[in-house]
């Protein structure tokens, strides 16, 4: 079992920048990979990018590449994602994911914080 909890949303203007945070805690150990995901409003959840829990490999969505960056912290098991140039169809609720094999599915999930961008 692992527990997340997210943090570090709010309302910015259309160009400006959010850091959000994660925090993992239990069964953190055998995380492959963990991973930050957004639901718009009448959209479905759609992955923002992903850092791999061994070796910090990252992945990131077409929309958000070159605006946005994912780090991890291991010792405090925590991991980031910093947001820049933000436009207001990053509006959503992010989520934070955890997986717990190269194969799996994202089992493990925070309550979620909203990111409004005001154009």
């Amino acid at each position: 079992q692992v527990h997340l909890v997210e943090s570090g949303g709010g309302l910015v203007q259309a160009g400006g920048s959010l850091r959000l945070s994660c925090t993992a805690s239990g069964r953190t150990i055998s995380m492959y990979a963990m991973g930050w995901f957004r639901q718009a409003p009448g959209k479905e959840r759609e992955i923002v990018a992903r850092v791999r829990w061994s070796n910090g490999e990252r992945f990131y969505a077409d929309t958000v590449k070159e605006r946005f960056t994912i780090s991890r912290d291991i010792v405090r098991k925590m991991v980031y994602l910093q947001m820049n140039s933000l436009r207001s169809e990053d509006t959503a609720v992010y989520y934070c994911g955890v997986v717990m094999k190269p194969d799996g599915e994202y089992g493990y999930w925070g309550q979620g914080t909203q990111v409004t961008v005001s154009s």
